[in-house]
């Protein structure tokens, strides 16, 4: 059986805080790396989903009701659920990488979040 987590496969996250959304898989490590020693993949998606905006609303209220917010995250394979679908966004590596996601350097992950948000 080939490989189911692929840069650009449409996943569903089962657990954690962000349960229930939808990401996209950025780069999969199957073999897993030093520091986690199974396999998990790096996911992007929606926090924040768009909410409903009518005529009667304001520019402010409709401006504030459209904004997407972002997540970044890596994840174990267990707690995704690949979808059929699959997605050609291409991200800057070199920003939405897995060092954007360290504590020490919180300039990196805004600079990521802010090149994902501008994909989705």
């Amino acid at each position: 059986m080939g490989k189911i987590m692929k840069a650009g496969k449409v996943v569903l996250v089962l657990s954690g805080k962000y349960a229930g959304r939808k990401g996209i898989v950025i780069k999969n490590y199957d073999e897993g790396t030093t520091e986690r020693q199974y396999g998990h993949a790096l996911i992007a998606g929606v926090d924040k989903y768009p909410l409903k905006v009518t005529r009667k609303m304001g520019k402010k209220k409709q401006s504030n009701r459209s904004k997407v917010k972002p997540f970044l995250k890596t994840y174990n394979y267990s707690h995704l659920m690949p979808t059929r679908y699959s997605v050609e966004l291409n991200f800057d590596k070199t920003n939405v990488n897995k060092d954007a996601l360290k504590q020490s350097d919180i300039a990196k992950k805004k600079k990521a979040l802010r090149e994902v948000k501008a994909r989705f």
